[in-house]
């Protein structure tokens, strides 16, 4: 097995950024280097303090018939209701001001990046370091978007990545589009996914004061972040109505944040191409990237989800990635996670679908 060599490149004087690289074979005629062999990445290497969310295939689903599902009817009541009042809220679109409409638009920005660049890829993945001020941004937006605490979103998204397509995946895509869009929180877990997820390593979010600080007061946090703030603001800055308040900044931008999110869990492993990895089902979706801000190379993060860009291709069409970038010049992000490009090409040589498009 060929050795890696780290390589470190000091973006600015407070931001390093970790970059994982291939060996190279004997140059050949006219100069031109080619790899020599396709490399494993090794995770110990670029990310010693982070191991739980690595693909583990020695897991497999135990055999015999599904157990029984248990509908969770509030759950069924309160997305039922919310989303009747999203459709609502699309009829109240051109009676709305406009500012409303930007307040909305700016509200659903922050709480995704608080999902991606929050959620994801800082605490979930640990692909970067913030410091206190990003932190705190980060876990007010995370609350604004109303997904879960940080705590639980990380442990079942560290799961799902163990133990993805499996019973073990909280929203495992091979029960089907829907449940894994949003049939899984209307269900009881499956029996795997509490036991595989209850042996997670989660001691460095348990660690994080700001973490649990948002976990303890969660359910007031949201309902005044998530609920209150959006739907006072348009109505008493600039006199919109409260129907079109609550309906459209409120009703509206929550559910369509959180059908983007959820289609990062069902589209982005059923439709796409897989030029990384083709013998794992996360894909390639660039419409799901649109509605994350940068969450819809899903397969290139499944190959590499210690990627702190999520991505090949940095920002394009990754609001996520150029968040972080603009964080680490402010000197507020650091210890950015970063693949070679030439250990991503090794990837694609060895296990890619054919699909992938230099430049």
């Amino acid at each position: 097995m060929p050795g890696h060599l780290l390589q470190e490149e000091m973006n600015s004087s407070c931001t390093t950024t970790t970059t994982i690289m291939s060996p190279h074979s004997e140059a050949m005629q006219k100069g031109r280097e080619k790899l020599k062999t396709v490399p494993l990445y090794l995770e110990e290497d670029i990310r010693p303090e982070m191991k739980e969310d690595i693909y583990d295939p020695s897991y497999q689903d135990e055999e015999g018939p599904p157990p029984k599902l248990q509908y969770v009817w509030r759950n069924i009541i309160l997305m039922t209701l919310l989303h009747l009042g999203a459709l609502y809220g699309l009829v109240l679109i051109p009676s709305s001001k406009f500012y409303t409409l930007l307040w909305a638009y700016i509200y659903y920005v922050v709480s995704i990046t608080g999902i991606g660049a929050g959620a994801h890829r800082l605490w979930s993945h640990r692909t970067y370091k913030a410091r206190l001020p990003l932190r705190v941004f980060l876990i007010i937006a995370n609350t604004m978007a109303f997904q879960n605490d940080v705590y639980e979103w990380a442990r079942d998204h560290r799961a799902h990545h163990k133990f993805t397509e499996t019973h073990a995946d909280p929203h495992n895509s091979r029960r089907g589009f829907f449940f894994s869009h949003v049939g899984w929180l209307l269900v009881r877990k499956h029996p795997a996914v509490k036991e595989k997820g209850g042996k997670l390593d989660m001691s460095d979010l348990k660690a994080e004061k700001l973490v649990m600080f948002q976990r303890r007061y969660y359910k007031p946090s949201v309902l005044l972040l998530c609920f209150i703030l959006p739907t006072l603001v348009p109505w008493y800055c600039w006199g919109e109505t409260f129907l079109h308040s609550l309906y459209v900044a409120t009703f509206l931008r929550y559910a369509l944040s959180l059908n983007a999110t959820w289609l990062v869990n069902s589209a982005a492993h059923l439709y796409g191409y897989r030029p990384y990895d083709k013998n794992i089902d996360p894909r390639e979706n660039v419409l799901v990237s649109m509605g994350t801000l940068g969450e819809g190379f899903h397969n290139y993060h499944h190959a590499f989800p210690y990627d702190y860009s999520a991505s090949e291709y940095r920002w394009y069409i990754n609001f996520s990635t150029f968040f972080i970038d603009c964080m680490a010049l402010l000197g507020l992000a650091y210890d950015l996670k970063k693949v070679s490009p030439a250990a991503v090409l090794a990837r694609i040589k060895r296990t890619g679908d054919g699909s992938h498009k230099s430049g």
